[in-house]
């Protein structure tokens, strides 16, 4: 029952009040839906046994009353984004082994595309309860390559794209990444010697891509795989690289993981399987809270959100951080 009012609640119109055409007064009220996860900092468990009254949600800096919570109430729509630059693509066979196995900590509702990239990104399962089919893909998907280079800003714009075209418009929307954390700076230079399979499609930016994030309510998780080339990279971050990064920003797993309030998480190639079984686990166990936002802004704009914990809570929970999206555009 609660499961199917918030999901009802989620595509609910801003807030108004018209006239039909036989003289009844309508209302349509807007929530605003926030994926809150609560994690002890230093035992890095879920802290899962909260309660409305633990929790705060701020708009602007002022504090809204809170209309729905739930934990694991809302359906999943995730998208299993992998790198196929060298760097990455080996870890993708063990991940692929264990899939299956993984997957099936998912709800037989939750639905699960898979995506690959290099400069642009492509769809190669549409979303799917079938976990076979995803398993396959993922399969897929570890005997792909690519020479293109790594467009992160493209591949975060396009699968928060796709899970907006989703028919379950009320799931909640997920982007789990696999990746290194190497992105190619996308200059002009860079796309027209690595950037080929865009063809005359846009690149989009750093900023469209993180915005994309916030309209379409999308969280971003990754699960990061250093490789050498990350290694190296982080050593060597020379004047050349710097200006370039400033001037073409490529996009960092946790900068997109931060905002979106999501998570990341480093694991070895043999662990990666086991890594996704917990990370979906996690990602499941995340609070659902629900408000109603103030009617007097504008629309269009962006309005920060930040979730806390009450003092109370905070009391019993005294090494507990909440992982939020930053916010949302009207």
């Amino acid at each position: 029952m609660i499961a199917g009012l918030l999901a009802f609640a989620a595509v609910l119109h801003a807030q108004d009040l018209s006239v039909g055409q036989n003289g009844a007064y309508r209302v349509n009220v807007r929530l605003v839906m926030v994926d809150a996860q609560v994690i002890d900092k230093k035992t890095h468990q879920i802290v899962g046994s909260l309660k409305p009254d633990d929790v705060e949600i701020y708009e602007d800096g002022v504090r809204q009353s809170i209309s729905t919570f739930s934990q694991d109430e809302l359906p999943l729509s995730v998208i299993l984004l992998f790198d196929l630059t060298d760097s990455v693509r080996p870890v993708l066979k063990p991940l692929a082994q264990g899939a299956q196995k993984a997957l099936g900590h998912l709800k037989p509702q939750d639905e699960v595309a898979v995506m690959v990239y290099a400069a642009a990104a492509r769809v190669i399962q549409d979303f799917t309860t079938d976990r076979e089919l995803a398993a396959a893909a993922i399969d897929r998907a570890s005997r792909m390559e690519s020479a293109e280079a790594a467009f992160f800003n493209e591949a975060i714009f396009r699968a928060a794209d796709h899970l907006a075209q989703s028919a379950a418009a009320n799931n909640r929307r997920v982007i789990i990444w696999l990746t290194d954390d190497v992105p190619n700076i996308p200059s002009d230079e860079v796309r027209a010697r690595y950037g080929r399979e865009l063809g005359n499609a846009p690149l989009h930016t750093e900023k469209q891509a993180m915005e994309h994030l916030f309209r379409t309510g999308t969280v971003v998780c990754t699960l990061l795989k250093k490789s050498e080339i990350s290694d190296s990279e982080d050593s060597r971050r020379d004047a050349t690289k710097i200006i370039g990064r400033m001037l073409y920003p490529p996009g960092e797993a946790s900068k997109y993981s931060q905002a979106s309030g999501g998570q990341v998480v480093e694991s070895s190639s043999k662990k990666l399987p086991l890594r996704l079984a917990d990370l979906i686990d996690d990602i499941r166990l995340r609070y659902t809270v629900g408000y109603r936002p103030p009617a007097a802004k504008p629309q269009g704009r962006f309005c920060a959100i930040k979730v806390k914990l009450a003092p109370e809570a905070r009391k019993s929970y005294r090494d507990a951080v909440v992982e939020a999206k930053q916010g949302y555009y009207r």
